[in-house]
């Protein structure tokens, strides 16, 4: 083992994980890529079990924590070391117990997940710990050696919060997981709520921080939401009233408001749900219903991305600690555009308390602008979206009439395709176009299945799965492009909205190479990305890939309960074409033992070596053994050859099944990441589109996702992000996670483990 990174002179350091303050889902997958973690660097993990209080009271609840400690944690909810609040650790003299009881045990580097009270408990406690070493052997109740090997410790911290209330983190451990549980529960009441013509009142967490109501309410599809960063204007009770019932006169059946718990007046009034309730009852006369979701947020199995982002955590702050010398800085490990980011923990923690005192001042800018961009231009959209009322349409400059836009799917079906195309309805209608639907397609469009859509014709696709409009592979081929052009013509298309994959995409570039012989095509071909399999050029993250990512966890999470009765390895192909995001990010996920890529192959040789580790584990004591392929791996070594060789390598010691999971990954409806994702892709499209109107410049393009922004791309130059014959984008940023599920998967993974962590 390179041991080449520890620090403090130990070839064999302890290090301590605890969790601490409320639980989050995700803090297991955490803890288990610390544990695991730090014995691939040589280190010895111990579990402080009930947060600092654990630490306070030492003994028989600070132990070490071995590779099986943390086995069949990763599915669950909650934290299984353990969490409390702990008095005598706000006050020098606990603080000094928790010292006492650590460093007896040689332990000086310290790992705490949890909130904001957590992480300035630990830097207090970073702080004073030399000083504290130094009591400590002036009162004879440690020895000189300890002190002198231990009297400086290395902290890291990692958010465990639903509130996603970090200043400087896209995402903490446990909100997406929340997300999914309010948007289950919004889901489920709309329709109760359509069948009575009820109007429902939400309560959601969040203390101080409006995240998880104002993202339910845009993936919900929801009337409004009351927010503390933005309280409404006085009077909002009769503003309310008045959306509410130009909702219902535009055909709304159902009417769901959202409302974080920390909401407030201008006048820092808190505005309950009940509050709400009263006013919509007294004045429409509505039949209001109040539902406070309350702790069920917390709750249930984590999403599929509390797991392997948890665990991507997990891993780079058991290598942040371990790794660190004498001038190291304390930090919060977070989230940044599907990377790890390095922040320095006290500023971290007093930019996300300022918000409170922003708020408390009545600086209501100041603090959505300290969420970030995005969330302003969330709140923006949610308005637009919600609203019944639009401007009148207007003619665009260069066409003098009002912009007609077609909207159509094309490629495989991907969850949130509905959501998009009920976005740029919506949108485009409020930037005053005609919104045309396209039915099946290319096809669809060569055949004429057009209609017009309105705001009503889409209110209840924001959640619901499938494709609405249809989608099909069938790309126009050249001999029916002159069919394709005076369909155009005829219907007076001004511009061609593609919300799919890859089909769409080269139909797209194949059409704008024929402009000069098809005058009509002379019209912007904008593409958004909708794809399960995750391989679209110039967007990290397509929709629908997320919500296959989960269906795949979870019935990876079956499969391994039903495995773990009787002695058995499967081995689970998922989709994805040649790219492997689902095969990978659903091994890690799930807590496989090996994924097989097509990016990296299979040989004759793995399969032997990968058949020896499984021979050994299940003579070990194993009881299941997970194995994920992606279905384009290997066109010699499918999934049914490598059950067969498994088998018979184990030799009745196991037995072995194979779990094709098919085309439930493409069903079900869309998660809160693609559901949100496809409205800040589309919203950016109908921009591009409006540009476009506006200055009478044609471009076709793409739109995408990279590090956090939504960016454009012109689509003649689409041969230069990705391969058109493999169809993968050219160095995808996932492919590197590989390290990480070895490091976490296998106990004789022996290679040097790389600090994927960003300086913020």
């Amino acid at each position: 083992m390179d041991n080449s990174g520890l620090t403090n002179g130990s070839k064999h350091p302890k290090i301590a994980v605890l969790t601490s303050g409320g639980d989050a889902q995700g803090m297991n997958a955490v803890v288990r890529a610390v544990v695991r973690t730090a014995i691939h660097e040589g280190a010895v993990p111990y579990g402080v079990h009930e947060g600092w209080r654990g630490a306070v009271e030492g003994g028989d609840l600070i132990r070490e924590m071995h590779w099986s400690d943390v086995s069949g944690i990763l599915n669950l909810g909650g934290t299984t070391i353990g969490t409390a609040r702990c008095a005598e650790f706000r006050e020098r003299s606990g603080r000094r117990q928790a010292v006492k009881n650590l460093v007896q045990l040689g332990i000086d580097r310290i790992i705490a997940i949890g909130g904001d009270g957590t992480l300035t408990g630990a830097d207090a406690l970073r702080a004073e710990w030399p000083t504290l070493v130094d009591e400590l052997l002036e009162a004879g109740e440690i020895d000189s050696e300890t002190a002198a090997t231990h009297h400086t410790a290395h902290l890291a911290g990692v958010v465990g919060s639903i509130d996603n209330d970090l200043v400087g983190s896209d995402m903490t451990v446990g909100a997406d997981s929340a997300l999914h549980r309010i948007l289950e529960a919004i889901d489920a009441i709309s329709s109760t709520a359509a069948s009575h013509q009820r109007t429902f009142v939400m309560e959601v967490m969040g203390r101080n921080c409006g995240y998880l109501a104002l993202m339910s309410a845009m993936a919900g599809g929801c009337d409004e939401v009351f927010i503390p960063e933005m309280p409404p204007d006085d009077g909002w009770q009769d503003a309310l009233c008045q959306k509410v019932r130009a909702g219902r006169a535009a055909g709304r059946r159902d009417s769901i408001i959202v409302v974080a718990e920390g909401a407030k007046d201008r006048h820092g009034q808190a505005i309950h749900a009940t509050d709400i309730r009263d006013v919509l009852a007294d004045t429409l006369g509505e039949d209001v219903r109040v539902t406070a979701l309350g702790h069920v947020q917390r709750g249930g199995t984590p999403s599929a991305y509390d797991r392997w982002m948890s665990t991507l955590l997990g891993y780079s702050a058991a290598l942040d600690v371990l790794r660190a010398d004498e001038t190291h800085e304390s930090h919060i490990l977070a989230t940044k555009h599907n990377r790890v980011t390095a922040i320095p923990m006290m500023e971290a923690v007093a930019n996300t308390r300022a918000i409170a005192s922003h708020l408390a001042d009545g600086n209501y800018e100041r603090a959505v602008a300290s969420r970030g961009a995005s969330y302003s231009s969330m709140i923006n959209s949610f308005a637009t979206l919600s609203s019944p009322v639009h401007l009148p349409q207007t003619p665009s400059p260069a066409l003098g009439r009002a912009p007609r836009v077609a909207i159509l799917h094309a490629g495989g079906l991907a969850p949130g395709m509905n959501t998009a195309a009920r976005a740029a309805v919506r949108l485009g209608e409020d930037r005053g176009f005609t919104m045309l639907g396209v039915e099946g397609g290319f096809p669809g469009l060569i055949e004429g299945n057009i209609r017009t859509l309105t705001w009503a014709d889409v209110d209840d696709w924001a959640g619901s799965g499938g494709a609405e409009l249809g989608t099909r592979r069938t790309a126009p081929s050249i001999d029916q492009y002159y069919t394709l052009s005076k369909v155009l013509e005829t219907n007076e298309i001004d511009a061609v909205l593609i919300l799919g994959g890859f089909a769409g995409y080269e139909a797209a570039w194949n059409i704008v190479k024929e402009r000069g012989r098809y005058p009509a095509f002379n019209i912007p071909f904008i593409c958004v990305p909708a794809s399960i399999d995750n391989n679209l050029p110039g967007s990290e993250l397509s929709i629908g890939a997320d919500t296959a990512l989960n269906n795949i966890t979870e019935v990876l999470d079956r499969i391994k309960q039903s495995a773990s009765a009787s002695r058995r390895c499967f081995v689970a192909e998922t989709m994805g074409r040649r790219c492997g995001y689902l095969a990978l990010m659903g091994g890690i996920s799930s807590g496989a033992e090996q994924v097989y890529l097509s990016e990296t192959g299979i040989t004759l040789e793995q399969l032997s070596e990968e058949a020896k580790r499984m021979v050994s584990s299940f003579q070990g004591g194993r009881n299941l053994y997970l194995v994920v392929r992606n279905e384009e791996a290997s066109p010699y070594y499918t999934t049914d050859l490598m059950t067969k060789v498994f088998a018979a390598e184990g030799d009745g010691i196991f037995d072995v099944r194979p779990a094709i999971l098919g085309h439930m990954q493409q069903g079900g409806n869309p998660s809160p990441f693609d559901r949100t994702l496809a409205l800040q892709l589309t919203a950016a499209a109908i921009d591009e589109l409006a540009r476009q109107f506006s200055t009478g410049k044609v471009k076709s393009s793409y739109v995408g996702m990279e590090e956090g922004e939504t960016r454009i791309y012109p689509i003649t130059h689409m041969d230069e992000q990705i391969d058109m014959d493999t169809r993968l984008p050219y160095d995808p940023w996932w492919a590197q996670l590989t390290e990480v599920l070895y490091t976490v998967a296998d106990p004789g993974y022996a290679k040097h483990l790389t600090d994927f962590t960003l300086e913020s």
